[in-house]
């Protein structure tokens, strides 16, 4: 059941589920290709723990996922939108949701 985003980002990171057992997140092309990671480490974690929570509740980064997972990241997409650039994983998800390609995403075990 996903959750109901709250506009504090750091509110909504105690709704999802841990990431004690992620080394990083893979999210692959169409073509089968790793276009990106999000390690499992500090200032990484909120991420992480977002297309994690994402994998398990929409199998795929596709326009819902992505819409969703924005309402997640709360205050931090203006800023995103405002400085493209500096929230590499929130502009992934405002591509996505604009109509970009979907992506698998891939939860490696550490």
């Amino acid at each position: 059941m996903p959750i109901q985003p709250t506009a504090s980002f750091k509110d909504n990171l105690q709704l999802l589920p841990p990431i004690d057992g992620v080394q990083r997140i893979d999210l692959i092309d169409a073509a089968g290709t790793v276009i990106a990671s999000i390690e499992n480490q500090p200032g990484k974690q909120g991420s992480a723990a977002v297309y994690q929570y994402l994998a398990q509740q929409f199998g795929a980064l596709d326009k819902a996922a992505a819409q969703h997972g924005l309402a997640v990241f709360a205050e931090h997409v203006p800023d995103a939108r405002y400085r493209p650039g500096a929230h590499p994983n929130v502009d992934r998800l405002i591509a996505i949701a604009e109509g970009g390609e979907a992506l698998t995403i891939a939860i490696i075990a550490a």
